[in-house]
């Protein structure tokens, strides 16, 4: 086990000199130490909220606005189902009161052929069904939630809500964001190093559920100014950045195009006016729809609406082919780029409220980062003592390993592109006392085959190899401990579990390997009778 062939200490120096180096951003702080930038692209460790401050906000949504949304997407669907029927199946008197859908069949005994058209859309993915279907006299359908389907709606909206807060966030250009679910309907936002949370609330609490539907050419000008809206319809307001702010818009309420399909939104200028617009473009699906939409209303008034709003409407001159789209409403260049970031990431399936919000400022990180590291060196000065003094040439080989434990789990950390939080500095402090309780077992272990009559080289090869076994027990252990902190945990949580993963891993490299390499380097060139341990 002390054999160590030339190829062997190259590979050894050359992987804990690199991941050493990888560590010198982080410890340099390169972004705000090299002028010239030719350290800011290397990797470093992120901070945590916790050291570097930033912003805290707690996202809530509504239970009724995601039962509002699907009685509206139901609807839509059964018309559709009794459209499309061979042959159709007409209906009447729709009516969404008490949170379901009722409906009148015109022909009973198409009763039959219509509860198998609604069989797949009540049915859902779960074992249960989403909606249960009931008959009333004979000709009137009800559909009602089930409170199974609303909690599946409610889980699957937080889950997709969560994914497109990921996505704006990452579009900031923000480093490392914390976000998880809290409960059935909150999610929790943290984001280092943005200290304001104001630009990002208002990114969050917007929706941007884009939508396009037709003006109702036949609604009384009067009748809609006074919103009162005309049956099958439903009227909007126009966005205040809008050319008619204030004014009142009736749009059919079935029928349009929603944002969902939309692959790209991209910030632009009008080639004719040069005022700023969001161009989007849609999928296959999106621009079928679009294209069937606009040829089969051209000269007619559509309405372009963002969060309940209207935007501009314009008219169709002529049939848009092509799946792409131009989006005006007065915007400045800043609106149109954030509109088209919002977009881009797409829709929040339901809104989100802000219900708590709080600043960590950059002061209280730095003070926490300079009280860890005086813990962490202080702790690090005793133990490099003690190992000296009692181990004496093995205890310095143990020292200069530690040191370089500690650079390689920065440099680990950085290439992982990690963060580092309060929690995680204690994981640094536990990272130390785990190496050099590997290379106290180590030394002892050598000390008590030398005690059992061993000769120099026979004990410290018995030493390293029997000593091996309880430190590999003891760091996968620790590592069982840590993967499940990284997988069940969040937050500061995996902030520790990640320092302790990594750090058992390079514990393991330092003093079973380098130590060993250091050890019996020394051992083959002097052959000493004797060693002082």
């Amino acid at each position: 086990m002390l054999d160590f062939p030339l190829w062997k200490k190259i590979s050894l120096w050359t992987t804990t000199l690199l991941l050493a180096f990888a560590a010198l951003p982080s410890l340099l702080g390169a972004g705000g130490l090299d002028s010239a930038g030719n350290l800011d692209d290397l990797p470093q460790v992120n901070l945590g909220l916790d050291l570097a401050g930033g912003s805290h906000l707690l996202l809530e949504a509504s239970e009724d606005d995601v039962a509002a949304q699907r009685l509206e997407n139901i609807e839509e669907a059964v018309r559709l189902e009794m459209r499309n029927a061979e042959p159709r199946i007409r209906i009447g008197d729709v009516s969404t009161a008490d949170g379901q859908l009722s409906f009148i069949l015109d022909n009973p005994g198409d009763i039959d052929r219509a509860r198998g058209e609604l069989e797949p859309l009540i049915a859902g993915q779960g074992i249960s069904n989403e909606w249960d279907l009931t008959v009333v006299d004979t000709q009137r359908m009800v559909l009602a939630p089930t409170s199974a389907g609303l909690e599946t709606a409610v889980d699957t909206a937080m889950e997709a809500a969560a994914e497109v807060v990921r996505t704006r966030i990452d579009k900031l250009g923000t480093r490392e964001p914390t976000i998880i679910r809290q409960g059935d309907n909150r999610i929790v936002v943290q984001v280092p190093g943005l200290e304001d949370p104001k630009a990002l609330k208002e990114l969050l609490g917007e929706t941007a559920v884009l939508e396009f539907k037709l003006v109702d050419k036949d609604a009384l000008p009067t009748n809609v100014q006074a919103g009162i809206a005309p049956p099958g319809s439903q009227i909007f307001p126009f966005a205040p950045e809008s050319r008619s702010p204030g004014s009142l818009l009736a749009v059919e309420r079935l029928e349009g195009i929603r944002g969902d399909n939309l692959t790209d939104a991209r910030p632009g200028n009008d080639p004719d006016t040069n005022e700023p617009v969001v161009n989007i473009t849609f999928d296959s699906q999106g621009a079928t729809k679009f294209a069937k939409l606009s040829t089969e209303n051209v000269g007619e008034r559509f309405a372009i609406i963002l969060d309940g709003q209207v935007l501009s409407a314009p008219e169709f001159n002529e049939p848009i082919l092509g799946g792409s789209a131009q989006i005006s409403g007065g915007f400045t260049a800043e609106t149109a780029a954030k509109l088209a970031i919002q977009l881009s990431s797409g829709a929040l399936p339901v809104p989100l409220t802000v219900v708590e919000e709080r600043s960590v400022g950059a002061e209280l990180g730095a003070d926490s980062i300079r009280k860890g590291l005086i813990a962490m060196l202080i702790g690090s000065i005793a133990v490099i003592t003690l190992m000296v003094a009692t181990y004496g040439r093995f205890g310095v080989y143990a020292t200069v390993a530690l040191g370089f434990n500690v650079l390689i789990l920065l440099g680990l950390m950085a290439g992982l592109n990690a963060t580092l939080t309060l929690p995680g500095i204690a994981g640094f402090v536990l990272t130390v006392g785990a190496a050099v309780d590997a290379n106290v077992l180590i030394n002892e272990r050598i000390r008590e085959e030398r005690k059992r009559g061993r000769k120099v080289l026979a004990a410290v090869e018995t030493g390293y190899k029997e000593a091996s076994r309880a430190i590999w027990d003891a760091n996968i252990t620790n590592l069982i401990a840590g993967a499940l902190l990284f997988w069940f945990g969040s937050g500061p949580i995996r902030g520790f579990a990640i320092v302790l993963v990594i750090g058992l891993a390079t514990t393991i490299f330092t003093a079973l390997m380098l130590t060993r390499m250091w050890a019996a380097g020394w051992l083959r060139k002097t052959r000493p009778a004797d060693i002082n341990i």
